[in-house]
């Protein structure tokens, strides 16, 4: 049996409603969206990932870096010590340059026990007080040291302690690896790194202290080295003799210097007692002053040099004049006496090779105060001496100056300069008369054709003459060293203690000038107070000491600064002097 079909199958179906319709589009966007979400999800997914992951990259970076944030750098830029060039000596060595070191810094108000903090971090570092450190750590400030270079295990430690607030800064430190030698030249620095004295100061003084960066943007590359005059190898040599000098005579303290005469460069400066720079607290003890140009003496016959000099530039007298030192010579209340007693008219020669204190007093009579005192002032003796060191003295002149001064002060008493003005002034004399200012600075060329003329070419000569027949016949027989033609004159002045002079102690100078004939070097020693020793019979005038240590230095640096002995003596040393038909072998009478 068939059964009749259903009336509602042909029927039309209505058409879907709003309702309908709306579900149907809900459906099919879910169905979209679930079919695209497998890729989103991964998407954003990695999107944190990379997110948190250059976050977390960053704690663990500032976590484990041992340097200070960018904007902690800026804030402690002016505590921070600041980059320095690197000094070098002629020959291209270094005498002082900046390391890296770490310094270990706190912000007390980061800090969330300061007593545990001063305890542990005085535990790695014992050395820093805990009184002290827990002050600063109470402080309202943002920034404080804690200590200035530490080594690498007290960095780990410290580093260990996981303290928050503290942390660790990288520094500019100066280090001098030639430790005490060149040190007065040199100077030192402050924790700062910012120079106290000496050619560390001068750099600062030319502007140093207005780079900016402090010590992050400015690295010692930024800065271009500065070539001093100073030879290491030569003032070690320096160094090394004088203290065999103080071993022997005892001296309170010794000071020795060469200088180059045709350019004013001082090749070797040193004073004792000195200091490492590495370590400067020493410097500050007053004995370790730089008595080369901060100390002032009367520097004894030496300055009969400069006396007899002016007689002869004055025309006063020639070398073959003579002067009466007959007796004493008596001013007023005053008598003046020689130390080796002539009794008899003497040639300018012989007052030279005698150190005749009469003789040279009568030729600056000749002279008078007024163009005694213009020599003097022209000499460069009568005004405070500046180089690139800060640190020089101001000559002690006599504040009433009348004919007795100038009398005293024709044989080295009564008139007190810094050594580094006598020996400009001798400088002067050997060189052919060219005044030039002494430097610390490595110099190229003849300073010469730049300097003042202080005294003609013939009286240069004459007074190269005069100490190279002091060096073979008189007293400065120690600075006659085989191979060097060499000339030099003697200085002892007694020693003024409290107002008055002391009868038994002196100072003693000694001055050589290498080779004679066309100077080159000027070689300087002196002792203050030095005793007699063995082998000096009882002496302790400057021939037995400052001239015996400044023969000794001639002999060993001489071949050092490229002077090799020769054992051929020059045939017309003096042409001038010649002319005048006087020899080495025919001034004595």
């Amino acid at each position: 049996m068939t059964g009749s079909p259903d009336p509602r199958a042909d029927r039309p179906r209505p058409a879907p409603g709003l309702f309908a319709k709306a579900r149907v589009f809900v459906r099919d966007v879910c169905t979209t969206r679930l079919d695209k979400s497998g890729f989103r999800l991964r998407l954003l997914g990695l999107a944190f990932l990379c997110v948190y992951g250059l976050i977390d990259g960053k704690l663990i970076k500032l976590g484990l870096s041992k340097e200070a944030p960018a904007g902690l750098k800026a804030a402690a830029s002016d505590a921070v010590s600041g980059a320095r060039p690197e000094l070098l000596d002629r020959n291209g060595g270094v005498l002082a340059q900046d390391i890296k070191t770490m310094s270990v810094f706190a912000e007390p108000r980061r800090l969330i026990d300061k007593d545990e903090a001063v305890e542990l971090l005085t535990a790695v570092l014992p050395d820093v007080d805990a009184t002290d450190l827990r002050k600063r750590l109470g402080s309202r400030k943002g920034f404080v040291w804690v200590k200035r270079g530490v080594t690498d295990k007290q960095q780990q430690e410290v580093f260990r302690l996981g303290l928050p607030g503290v942390g660790f800064l990288p520094e500019n430190k100066r280090i001098y690896p030639n430790g005490p030698v060149g040190a007065h030249v040199l100077g030192f620095t402050n924790t700062d790194n910012q120079g106290i004295a000496g050619i560390e100061k001068w750099v600062d003084n030319q502007g140093l202290g207005d780079l900016k960066g402090a010590g992050f943007d400015v690295t010692p590359q930024d800065l271009k080295p500065i070539s001093l005059s100073l030879d290491t190898k030569a003032t070690f040599a320096v160094r090394d003799e004088l203290l065999k000098g103080m071993a022997r005579f005892h001296p309170q303290a010794a000071s020795g210097a060469i200088m180059d005469v045709n350019t004013g460069e001082m090749i070797a400066y040193v004073s004792l007692p000195d200091y490492d720079p590495n370590n400067p607290v020493d410097a500050l003890k007053p004995d370790h002053i730089n008595r080369l140009n901060v100390g002032t003496y009367e520097m004894g016959s030496t300055f009969k040099a400069i006396s007899i000099a002016m007689a002869l530039e004055l025309n006063k007298v020639t070398l073959k004049s003579t002067v009466d030192t007959t007796g004493n010579l008596r001013y007023g209340r005053a008598t003046i006496h020689d130390y080796e007693k002539i009794n008899r008219p003497q040639t300018i020669p012989e007052v030279f090779i005698h150190s005749s204190n009469i003789g040279t007093a009568k030729m600056v009579m000749m002279v008078g105060v007024d163009g005694h005192k213009t020599f003097l002032r022209k000499m460069g003796e009568l005004t405070r001496l500046q180089t690139e060191l800060p640190e020089t003295a101001s000559p002690q002149i006599p504040p009433h100056w009348g004919v007795l001064n100038s009398m005293t002060i024709a044989f080295g008493q009564g008139l007190n300069v810094t050594p580094l003005q006598a020996i400009m002034a001798v400088g002067a004399l050997a060189n052919g008369g060219y005044l030039i200012t002494p430097t610390f600075l490595k110099r190229d060329g003849d300073a010469r054709d730049e300097a003042k003329r202080v005294v003609r070419p013939e009286v240069s000569e004459d007074l190269r003459y005069l100490m190279r027949l002091n060096a073979t016949l008189g007293s400065a027989k120690k600075a006659n060293v085989p191979g060097y033609f060499a000339g030099g004159k003697t200085g002892t002045a007694d020693k003024l203690i409290n107002g008055h002079y002391a009868k038994n102690r002196v100072n003693t100078t000694f001055m050589s000038v290498v080779p004679a004939d066309h100077p080159k070097y000027l070689f300087f020693v002196m002792m203050e107070d030095p005793q007699a020793a063995e082998g000096t019979y009882g002496f302790h005038t400057a021939a037995w000491n400052s001239g015996d240590v400044c023969g000794k230095i001639m002999e060993r640096v001489a071949p050092l600064l490229n002077l090799p002995p020769n054992l051929n003596l020059p045939t017309d040393p003096f042409p001038a002097v010649a002319k005048l038909g006087i020899g080495m072998d025919t001034v004595l009478r």
